[in-house]
């Protein structure tokens, strides 16, 4: 390989490099998480789960770790993981906003709503001033509205939307015969 960084040394180039024969990447669980961590910032994120995951499962009590595994997830589309990390983030520091809004973001991906407003708005409670939190909160609550009919019956083709009934003769339940 000329030129190019491979993932040993923090590029994206190519898969991780492993160190041992039961093949973990090259380094300790420092290295590895620095790795993650750059290769996540250049847009690589599925590179930065497989390092991250190594780290973690090495030092499972790691909270930075974990929260950089959670989105590394997130940004790879692996939501079910990221709410699984996430979750375990803030259920060690309930206190960690950016925990709180990972499981609220991650959760909304998977559509459960519910949960999302749940964990949104402790994260907005808890940092009122990050907009971007409000932003996530407001769109979750106005899926939760919508679902729910607050603004009329949901279009054709939306989750909820159901059909007219048909009568047995043929015609529309409700529309006029001519």
């Amino acid at each position: 390989m000329s030129g190019g960084q491979g993932q040993a040394a923090g590029g994206a180039g190519e898969g991780p490099a492993t160190g041992g024969g039961d093949g973990a990447p090259l380094g300790d669980v420092y290295d590895w998480f620095r790795r993650g961590e750059r290769l996540l910032a250049d847009g690589h994120p599925a590179a930065a789960e497989q390092l991250l995951a190594w780290a973690a499962a090495a030092e499972p009590d790691s909270k930075s770790i974990r929260e950089m595994l959670a989105r590394a997830q997130f940004d790879a589309g692996s939501y079910a993981a990221a709410v699984r990390n996430f979750r375990a983030v803030a259920q060690a520091d309930p206190s960690d906003d950016y925990a709180q809004f990972g499981w609220g973001i991650a959760a909304a991906r998977l559509g459960d709503f519910e949960t999302s407003a749940e964990h949104l708005a402790l994260a907005v409670a808890m940092r009122p001033q990050a907009e971007h939190y409000r932003a996530a909160l407001r769109q979750t609550r106005a899926t939760l509205a919508a679902r729910a009919g607050k603004w009329g019956p949901p279009l054709p083709g939306t989750p909820g939307h159901r059909p007219p009934l048909q009568r047995t003769d043929g015609s529309n339940d409700g529309e006029d015969q001519a």
